[in-house]
């Protein structure tokens, strides 16, 4: 399996091995609020999460989400990857972090590190980002890296519209 390296950070795919950190991040209160509900309670539950989610991405398209880990202490600190959506043209970039490692820089070195392995790795030209329009801290960050508004769309019928930011790589 491929890992991504950056500065500060190693990307490397998710296995059932990060149960725990799994558990842990997606029953964070913001990921609950700007990503949604995983219905994620137990560790067999991260277990099923990794395998139907990420590993079966890996498996059907060579990219899925990763977990982001420290490189000086080896500890997990988010995930970050491609993913494929039936409804979007495009992949999308998607991440997430234990609150204790916001404002360090972490989030943009991941996505950073992922665009670039999109364009020389995949082939991929444009890569977008779905971004709950109250999640000012993503909007910037995507912004920053050269991501503009598309449009909004509409992921379930009866929930919020997301917004639709695309790059060309």
């Amino acid at each position: 399996m491929r890992n991504l390296q950056t500065e500060r950070l190693q990307l490397r795919p998710l296995t059932v091995d990060d149960d725990d950190f799994v558990l842990e991040l997606l029953n964070e209160p913001s990921f609950l609020e700007h990503i949604g509900d995983k219905q994620v309670r137990t560790r067999e539950d991260a277990k099923s999460y990794v395998e139907l989610g990420p590993q079966a991405s890996y498996a059907a398209h060579g990219f899925g989400l990763d977990c982001v880990e420290s490189k000086s202490s080896g500890e997990p600190i988010g995930i970050c990857g491609l993913l494929q959506r039936e409804f979007l043209d495009d992949v999308d970039v998607g991440y997430a972090f234990l609150p204790r490692y916001w404002s360090r820089g972490y989030a943009t070195e991941a996505v950073e590190a992922v665009m670039v392995d999109a364009r020389d790795r995949l082939g991929f030209t444009r890569v977008a980002a779905l971004v709950n329009g109250n999640n000012d801290s993503s909007i910037r960050l995507l912004g920053k890296l050269g991501f503009r508004f598309e449009r909004m769309v509409s992921l379930h019928e009866g929930e919020q519209d997301v917004r639709l930011y695309v790059c060309q790589l």
